[in-house]
């Protein structure tokens, strides 16, 4: 039995990507950092990159808030906001957004691009608790620093992830 090697990589357009995104310009920036503005890429290595631009983000984040943090010390609203949004980030005794992406990306290299697709949703969930909060009773604190504008950037690159593990897992 022979194997081609194109059936061997899915590939994909980056535009084709990137018109899904919740915003293609940041989406083809960052897709295309990677394949050089290749046509047709490999889903897998895009995933992987793509992985990888979250966690900086990430890591980038959690150091974020714990300035704020200290930043924050005489105002308990603020402290207990920052505190509440570094566990979501950053807690290794619960799901964090950074086990979430470790997660995601131990999956990744199992193949298992289904799994993916939940670990990339998990993340999401995590950053909309920070910025948002657990539950809708509880409203949003005022927050005026750039942790929302940080966090929404992690939202749009894992979109990217959704968006190439769907492919991934396309027959």
């Amino acid at each position: 039995m022979i194997v081609s090697p194109s059936s061997a990589f899915k590939v994909v357009d980056v535009k084709v990507i990137c018109v899904e995104a919740l915003d293609p310009k940041l989406c083809s920036n960052v897709l295309n950092s990677k394949s050089g503005g290749a046509k047709d890429v490999d889903l897998v290595t895009l995933a992987q990159y793509t992985i990888d631009v979250a966690r900086d983000n990430i890591t980038n984040t959690i150091n974020l808030i714990k300035s704020f943090i200290i930043k924050s010390g005489n105002d308990p609203e603020a402290n207990a906001h920052y505190e509440t949004c570094l566990m979501h980030f950053d807690d290794e005794n619960e799901t964090c957004v950074l086990s979430d992406i470790d997660y995601t990306q131990e999956l990744l290299k199992k193949g298992r691009y289904g799994g993916v697709n939940i670990g990339a949703t998990a993340v999401r969930i995590d950053v909309g608790d920070c910025i948002i909060g657990v539950t809708p009773d509880d409203p949003p604190y005022p927050d005026k620093s750039n942790i929302p504008q940080y966090a929404d950037v992690i939202l749009h690159v894992v979109k990217i992830i959704l968006i190439i593990s769907n492919y991934l897992t396309q027959k």
